[in-house]
Formats: C-alpha cells, sequence, structure tokens
C-alpha cells in the first residue's frame, strides 16, 4: 500500500505520520503541494498519489481544492472535502453540532456590522467574536462591553475581505483557564490532553504558548466527542471542549487537520501510529 501524506509546512507531525507509515509496512511519500498544479480538465493525473491520501494542508482553502480534485480523480482522501468544509467553516461547524444535539455555546452570526451590537446584547457580555475560518487562535477576541466590541468592529470593517464584514459571536463560556483537546480517529477517541492558558492570556492555544496536561479520558466526554465528530462527518480530527460548572461539558470547536505535537508530549499514546493505522483500516475497506 502507498500513502500520500500532503502538506503546505512541514511540521514534526507529517515526519511522525511518514516514519510510522513506514513501520507499518507501507511506501509512503510527503508531498509539498504549493509545488504542484493540476489539470482539472484532464482524464487523469499527473501525479501518483498512491492508494490514499492523508491530508494534512494548514490553509482551509487549499485543503478543501485538494481534496475535491483529488477526490474528482477517484483518489480515497482522508479527511474528506465534506468533512475538511464543516470543520473549516466555524459557522458550519456550530450549526452541524447544534443540529446533532451536541453541547455547544450559544452562537450568533450578524450578517453586517449594522447588527453586530444588537447581536451582541442578545448573546450577553462578554461576548467572544471569531474569524469564520482559521487556527492557531488569530483573530478571536474577547469584548466585555460595547466600546470595545466597536474598536473590534472598526478593525474588521477596515479589511478588504467581505467576509469579515459579517461577525460570529458567541458566548463567553465560564471555565478554568483551560480546555481539552480530543483527537479522534474514526469512532476512537485516541488521546486526550488539557490545554492549559498561558499567563496573561484566555486563549488556550498551543501555538500562543498554551501548555498540555494529562486528561483522564471519561464515558460522558467520550461520548459526546465521537458525537460531535460524527456529526461533522467523521475522520481524523481535533476536538475542543470546554468544562462548564453547571452544563457540564460543551463542544466549541472541531479541527481537521489536528495538530498534535503539545498532545503527544502529554499522553502515553502514540498518536502517530494511531493515526496511521486508521488510514490504513480505512484504505482496505
Amino acid at each position: 500500500m502507498k500513502l500520500a501524506i500532503t502538506f503546505d509546512r512541514l511540521r514534526l507531525e507529517e515526519k511522525e505520520l511518514q516514519k510510522e507509515a513506514e513501520k507499518a509496512g507501507c511506501k509512503s511519500e510527503l508531498i509539498d503541494v504549493r509545488k504542484l498544479s493540476f489539470d482539472v480538465t484532464g482524464k487523469k493525473l499527473s501525479n501518483d498519489f498512491g492508494d490514499v491520501v492523508l491530508q494534512r494542508c494548514i490553509s482551509y482553502y487549499r485543503s478543501i481544492f485538494l481534496a475535491r480534485i483529488l477526490e474528482n480523480f477517484g483518489v480515497h482522501v482522508i479527511n474528506s472535502t465534506k468533512v475538511s468544509e464543516a470543520c473549516g467553516n466555524k459557522l458550519v461547524t456550530s450549526m452541524l453540532l447544534a443540529k446533532a444535539g451536541v453541547p455547544t455555546p450559544k452562537t450568533y452570526v450578524a450578517l453586517d456590522a449594522e447588527s453586530v451590537f444588537e447581536t451582541a446584547e442578545k448573546v450577553g457580555y462578554p461576548v467572544v467574536i471569531k474569524p469564520f475560518t482559521g487556527s492557531w487562535g488569530r483573530m478571536v477576541d474577547i469584548a466585555k462591553e460595547p466600546q470595545t466590541l466597536g474598536t473590534i468592529v472598526e478593525y474588521r470593517e477596515s479589511m478588504q475581505s467581505p467576509v469579515e464584514h459579517m461577525y460570529y459571536i458567541q458566548e463567553f463560556v465560564k471555565r478554568p483557564p483551560r480546555d481539552i483537546r480530543l483527537i479522534v480517529a474514526g469512532d476512537e477517541v485516541i488521546a486526550s490532553v488539557y490545554r492549559n492558558a498561558p499567563k496573561g492570556e484566555w486563549r488556550t492555544n498551543v501555538a500562543r504558548g498554551g501548555t498540555t496536561t494529562t486528561f483522564k479520558l471519561n464515558k460522558e466526554i467520550e461520548d459526546i466527542t465521537l458525537k460531535a465528530a460524527k456529526a461533522v462527518g467523521g475522520g481524523i480530527l481535533g476536538v475542543d471542549a470546554m468544562e462548564t460548572k453547571d452544563h457540564g461539558y460543551t463542544i466549541h470547536e472541531v479541527n481537521n487537520t489536528v495538530e498534535f505535537k503539545g498532545a503527544q508530549a502529554s499522553t502515553e499514546h502514540r498518536i502517530a501510529k494511531k493515526i496511521v493505522d486508521y488510514v490504513i483500516r480505512e484504505a482496505k475497506r
């Protein structure tokens, strides 16, 4: 079996995945998609992507365009275009989670700056403003009152992209200074860790200095996590949960191209191996 691992930034995760693929007896190739082009009107691909592609692009648009092109030529891609689109767009994620009955923070979308302040009042201050796409906590802000919200809106309105002139507004969930990252492969939670916010920061992203510590998986959060993964279409996913005092666990994001360097440091599980094992099983189906 040949496994292609596609990426647009080569990280430790992709290198570990290739090592585990080789250990499992797979031929594997790391493919930098920034160097590729595709004849999308042709009858076949000029590159050999093997039996299955593990799609690891960071860019939202690059990941869904690549997956759609490869699937159009009959290539088995993990995660699929459908899953990539569902996870990469926070609006779609929130709607799918809510529709599936997964506990998730109250979320509104304002389609113009004119309705932002009225919408924030409905959600209740403080509110969290997020971009519809993106990772690593970039452009995620908290507004504790209208004045701060106004500054955020003024900045967003100055941006050229029209999508930044629409607003994803979420309630601020009262929680400890941490959240929980759960990594899913198919119908199994293969790793779970706390992500702890650095001093003076409320965001827990490891890319922003957050640290990981061990989290002992329990049946309640395992069931909620697998339900969330199923809601977005399944595959290899990073599910982010928060602990609330009054309502238990709530799922606030599901990540399509999950990073696991931080999680690996706080778990005994070989995350890359479990991901490769899942990919091989899916390829043989």
